[in-house]
């Protein structure tokens, strides 16, 4: 059978199986994925780099712990979430907070007074939600960044769906009130 063709809890079975090379089309499903999301809660591209590429280490390290019964897009959020919090406990211990803006890089758009209006609120809203808590942060962007559905982000989190539901809620509520108070400055 194909590698292509093969759902990533099917690829994942065989990587537990000791066959590396079926971890290859799991990273280039999940490259970019996982990237974005270490992105949006560091803002830092060189650390999102790096969680993913040790990321996919823990992935080799861990392979046993992966049970078949469960979707592997839950599996490997669950354990970047947790490569995550081990990163910012290391960053807190070394320098006071982790959030960096400046280092996120965007590519500029084509027509320059677009680009400065796009540039401006995409700063506005990476201001806003870096002054937000670390687990709204987190909601936010598994739900709206990641496009992962709430049954999922409770399995990741540990929390019911309800209680997701209520959070995400707060959460775009904290943002929006931040994003519009940054506006009026």
């Amino acid at each position: 059978m194909n590698q292509a063709t093969l759902s990533d809890e099917e690829l994942m079975i065989r990587v537990r199986e000791d066959d590396f090379d079926q971890l290859v089309p799991l990273f280039d499903r999940y490259q970019k994925p996982m990237f974005n999301f270490f992105l949006r809660l560091t803002s830092d591209t060189d650390a999102s780099e790096d969680l993913v590429q040790n990321l996919f280490i823990r992935i080799m390290k861990y392979r046993s712990s992966y049970r078949s019964e469960h979707k592997f897009r839950t599996w490997i959020y669950q354990m970047g979430r947790n490569l995550f919090y081990d990163h910012y406990r290391k960053e807190v211990k070394t320098r006071e907070g982790f959030m960096n803006v400046d280092k996120v890089n965007f590519e500029p758009f084509s027509a320059h007074e677009e680009y400065e209006v796009i540039e401006g609120r995409e700063q506005k809203l990476r201001m806003a939600m870096n002054q937000l808590s670390d687990d709204k942060r987190e909601l936010l962007v598994m739900s709206k960044f990641q496009g992962m559905k709430y049954e999922e982000i409770a399995k990741v989190t540990d929390m019911t769906v309800s209680n997701v539901k209520v959070k995400v809620h707060r959460a775009i509520n904290s943002l929006r009130e931040i994003y519009f108070q940054t506006s009026e400055l």
